[in-house]
Order: structure tokens, then sequence, then C-alpha cells
């Protein structure tokens, strides 16, 4: 048989230390400039060549050129104050300051193109590129223009659209959008968001995958999941409108998690990730810890409709650990396609 289970990581690597400081989101730059320029460079050379040696079967480029995997793509963008900035409640759990909608949001050039040319030139592998979905980029700001969340998450869809469709041309297979949003607003996922985002995908000639987890591994949504109870049903509300979507594939979050796994079922005929490598602890996961996430989603969904993922960026951890993670998901994934006479 063949359609072996692949393996791949939600998005984020950490950052070498001379780039920026390490295990933090937002982090600021160390170096200016030139340099900077040559060392983010540097850094997805680095990302990519330890992913390669884990063992991973589709590659990104570990978001080293972004300071945060919603703001730096913003950064880009006509029509945000950067400089004024105001305090928002994000994903209804902790507060940050964060940049103004101050006039019509446009994207005045390409914003990640040339890196994943760059990517591109790496590796002969299957490469995916991460963008920010429309409802967490709204909800990564604070409007004071459109006084709209959908209108704003609308201007954003095309906006994606256009960067999504230049990454493709640029050799990207796959185009991950992260809605870490549609695990909060469920009201707003079933009245517009899953639309929204469909826009954002429209006629791409790349698979898509959109990225629903409980988020990074720091204090505030430890705290969330810790708040959840003995069951995460959030997934319940969003995965059967995502199963009659357009969006190829569903990621998600498993590994130390209390969503129930039977909730797969719910994406009948989508691929999934699944989360098999906690992000949000240092302790490494063996390969049969992994293959046992893999296996019980066997339960519940084609193994030809597999992939082994991480529940989300591995930014905030250090290098090593999270080589070390990477290693056991390829590892893991290898037992359970041994075990299924996959190659």
């Amino acid at each position: 048989m063949n359609n072996k289970i692949l393996t791949t990581i939600s998005g984020s690597l950490p950052k070498p230390s001379w780039l920026a400081e390490t295990e933090k989101l937002w982090s600021p730059w160390l170096l200016q400039g030139e340099k900077l320029e040559k060392g983010k460079k540097d850094a997805i050379k680095i990302a990519v060549e330890n992913q390669i040696n884990s063992g991973l079967s589709i590659i990104g480029d570990g978001e080293q050129t972004r300071q945060h995997f919603v703001t730096t793509f913003i950064e880009h963008l006509s029509g945000v104050d950067f400089k004024n900035k105001k305090t928002v409640r994000i994903r209804n759990r902790y507060d940050a300051s964060v940049p103004v909608v101050v006039g019509d949001v446009k994207r005045i050039k390409s914003v990640f193109v040339e890196d994943a040319k760059y990517l591109r030139s790496l590796t002969n592998l299957p490469i995916k590129y991460t963008l920010p979905g429309p409802m967490t980029m709204v909800d990564t700001l604070y409007d004071d223009y459109y006084k709209s969340r959908s209108r704003l998450a609308e201007k954003f869809s095309e906006i994606l659209n256009q960067e999504a469709k230049e990454l493709v041309e640029a050799g990207v297979d796959y185009i991950q959008f992260d809605e870490p949003a549609f695990n909060v607003f469920f009201d707003e996922v079933k009245d517009w968001g899953v639309k929204i985002l469909e826009k954002s995908a429209n006629n791409l000639k790349a698979k898509t995958i959109v990225h629903i987890c409980y988020g990074y591994g720091i204090e505030a949504n430890i705290k969330w999941k810790n708040s959840l109870g003995n069951e995460w049903r959030q997934y319940e509300h969003v995965f059967p409108l995502l199963a009659k979507s357009k969006i190829d594939q569903i990621s998600l979050e498993c590994q130390n998690s209390k969503v129930p796994l039977e909730l797969i079922e719910l994406l009948k005929g989508k691929k999934i990730l699944v989360g098999a490598i906690d992000v949000s602890t240092k302790k490494i996961e063996t390969p049969e810890q992994v293959a046992n996430i893999l296996r019980s989603a066997c339960k519940y969904a084609e193994p030809k409709n597999i992939l082994g993922c991480t529940n989300c960026g591995l930014v905030t951890l250090p290098q090593e650990i999270a080589n070390a993670k990477m290693n056991a998901l390829a590892l893991g994934t290898k037992i359970l396609n041994k075990e299924l006479g996959l190659n």
C-alpha cells in the first residue's frame, strides 16, 4: 500500500539566540539592517535543515522572519498604525498592546513571497506556508475605522488571497491559515467566519489548511485550558461547518489535550493534521506516545486522511527540545506506517 501518513509542524520554530531573544512571542530582533536580513535567511536555512534531519515530510520556514504570526503580516499593510497602540483582550484570554486600524487596509506589495522562493530553493520536499486567518487578524487589532469585525475580516480575506496566490506561484504546495479565534467566537464562525476563510483560500492551486488550536504554550493559554473542564468540546462547534467548506485539511490539537478524539468523525472527507506533539511542555514525547495518538485518530478517520503534526508552534521552546520533539513526531509516525503497511 502507499498513502503513508506524512508529517509536518504547524508553523513556528525557535529562533536562533543571535537573531531574537529565545522562548518568547513578539521578541524584538537582535540584528538590524542588512545583518538582520541575512540573519533571517540563515535562520530559515537552519529551520529547514532541522526539519529535514528530523525526518519530516512537509517543510516550512519555521516563521523565522516573523516576530509574531499575525502582526508581522499586518506590518506590511497600509491603514494600520503601529506607533499608537491600544490594549485589547485577545481571544478573551489576555490583554495585549496591539496596532490600530486607522484607514482602509491595503496590501502594497507581497509580504512573504521572497521568503517562500528562498524556502523553495532549499528543499525538493513539499513546502507549506502559514498565514494568519482573517478572524484571528481582526482579533489581534484595535479597529478604529471599519467598526465591524466581519467587514474588516472580509478586507483581510481579499489581501490574504492575493498573498496566497503569489506564494503558490513561488512553488508553495500547502497554504495554511491559522485561526485560533475559531475556538472562541463560535457565533461569528457560524455567521461569517468560515465563509470569509473560504474567500481567503479561493481558487488556490495548492492544498489549503486551517489550523485551530488552543494556543502557544504561554501562561495565559495554559490557564485557559485548565479552566475548560474534563472535556474540551470547542471543536464540536466548528468541525461540522468546516466539513462542508472548501478547505482541504484541518489541523487540530490532540496530544495531552482533553479533546474527545471522536470529534474527528465530524470532519469526514477532510484530511486531518493530528496534533501529536504538546508545545506547552519541555517534556519530549516518545515515538510510541506519538504513534498512540495517531492510532487513536485512525479509529475515526482513514489513515490515508491523517497527517502527524504538532499541536501548535514550537517557537516558545528551546531549540534542542523542538528538534527532539520533531524527531519523535517523525519516528512515531514511522512506527504506525510500518504497522499499517504504508510506505
